[in-house]
């Protein structure tokens, strides 16, 4: 089987995360995507992230009854920084031999892979799958070739969907006391206003 894995915060998980798994899916022929929220991100130290057992609750919030889409808690019950390569070992462990991973990331990351940890390891163990990023260009994997020899027939570069939305934009709209239903799945919004969540407590939905 071919299975699409897809991971971030999801602080929170938003339409744009759910458009992207689904064009991931139907483009490249997927079996299921797995959604993989991070533990402890090493790439947002600094940042204030919401508790993982609330992420992981709009996770399935969102996904719903959807047979086809899956959630990993790997990186949450993993102590310590996450690392993407130690989560396809992980994840390909739990997995028949003959399956293979896709990684579905977004065009801005997709061209800092030389960056990560043990990229030339990860490269190995999975293909990328390059998802439309609002403000960014669509990337050449050819001009990772040089540091990412092979990185090229490794990738797909999808061309949709293209969906201006952030998990950041939709925080500071809740801090507002403004709208977030057409950024967001119903029981999502709903899971965020009942639980006082990024500043809702005691705000209208609109």
């Amino acid at each position: 089987m071919n299975i699409g894995v897809l991971g971030g915060t999801f602080d929170p998980v938003h339409l744009g995360h759910l458009a992207i798994a689904e064009a991931a899916r139907t483009q490249l022929n997927l079996a299921e995507v797995i959604f993989v929220p991070a533990g402890n991100p090493y790439f947002k130290a600094d940042s204030i992230v919401s508790p993982p057992a609330q992420r992981v609750e709009m996770l399935r919030l969102a996904i719903g009854e959807t047979p086809y889409l899956k959630i990993s808690l790997i990186e949450i019950e993993r102590q310590g920084p996450s690392y993407t390569v130690d989560t396809i070992v992980t994840l390909k462990d739990q997995l028949q031999q003959k399956d293979e991973l896709f990684l579905i990331l977004g065009w801005d990351s997709f061209l800092t892979l030389p960056l990560w940890y043990q990229p030339q390891r990860l490269m190995g163990l999975c293909r990328f799958v390059t998802a439309p990023r609002p403000g960014y260009s669509k990337p050449d994997a050819r001009l990772l070739e040089k540091q990412l020899p092979g990185i090229s027939e490794r990738s797909v570069v999808m061309d949709s969907p293209i969906i201006a939305i952030s998990s950041t934009q939709i925080r500071k709209r809740v801090a507002q006391g403004m709208w977030i239903g057409d950024m967001v799945p119903e029981k999502v919004a709903k899971y965020i206003q009942d639980h006082g969540l990024y500043g809702s407590k005691n705000k209208t939905p609109r």
